[in-house]
């Protein structure tokens, strides 16, 4: 819990509560809620007895407790305020289309990017990815371009890593990244290939901020039996480039 006394303690267990619910834990009781979080079992029962009173949380058997789809205007006060969002649909949409392939637009948060906008054409991943998906950006191809654009941070960035094997391909430590990272940074594009998941492969681009900072990024994935990696620089990477001048006008 933050020390700062200006902080609100209710509010950040509240934070808190949401953030436990998951994918993979969408329904839990007050007894899993409070051993997630570390918040005592009463402060748990106040934060989603508020949250039921709301419309944000229900009870589902009158144990375990899942979000309602309320929750969602949350993401999207902040979705709605970001002009990137509005203008990136459409273009996102129109390489889909032209290309056959999903296009995504995504921003980094702490560790992870957060997908803001996609075009999908396909299934391409086991993953569902969607606006508000969130994976690890050490290994995603929009994450290395937005870490490569930000050097700032790499150092720091760089001991928070956990380099799980997600695949036989994934880079397995902080030297083969912080290379990867340098080879971004000189190229101005980057590759995934298979390293989070089996079949898939990426390229991305930044959308660079007048500041020279990289903003968000756009991508194009492919299933690895459609399109080589040289297609995808060939091919891909120009599209890519002129989407991100385009998108880039809007934050300037």
């Amino acid at each position: 819990m933050p020390s700062d006394p200006n902080i609100m303690t209710s509010l950040v267990r509240g934070l808190q509560v949401i953030q436990a619910f998951s994918r993979d834990t969408p329904a839990m009781t007050i007894a899993q809620l409070s051993q997630k979080t570390g918040i005592p079992r009463a402060a748990v029962r106040r934060v989603l007895y508020t949250l039921r009173a709301l419309g944000f949380a229900d009870a589902e058997d009158d144990r375990r407790y899942v979000l309602r789809p309320r929750i969602l205007a949350l993401g999207h006060a902040y979705l709605g305020a970001l002009p990137l969002t509005r203008v990136a649909q459409p273009v996102l949409r129109r390489i889909s289309d032209a290309l056959g392939e999903s296009c995504s637009v995504a921003v980094l948060d702490g560790d992870d990017i957060v997908y803001v906008a996609r075009a999908s054409a396909s299934r391409i991943m086991s993953i569902d990815l969607h606006v508000g998906s969130r994976l690890p950006a050490a290994f995603t191809s929009m994450g290395r371009v937005l870490i490569a654009f930000r050097p700032d941070d790499l150092d720091a960035r760089l001991g928070r890593i956990t380099f799980t094997p997600f695949t036989p391909n994934t880079l397995r430590d902080a030297a083969a990244l912080r290379a990867e990272i340098a080879r971004v940074r000189e190229t101005g594009y980057s590759v995934v290939d298979q390293e989070l998941e089996l079949g898939l492969r990426s390229i991305a681009v930044p959308v660079m901020a007048p500041s020279g900072v990289a903003v968000a990024a756009v991508n194009v994935g492919v299933h690895a039996s459609r399109m080589s990696v040289a297609d995808l620089v060939e091919r891909i990477q120009p599209r890519l480039r002129e989407a991100a001048a385009e998108l880039s006008l809007c934050i300037g």
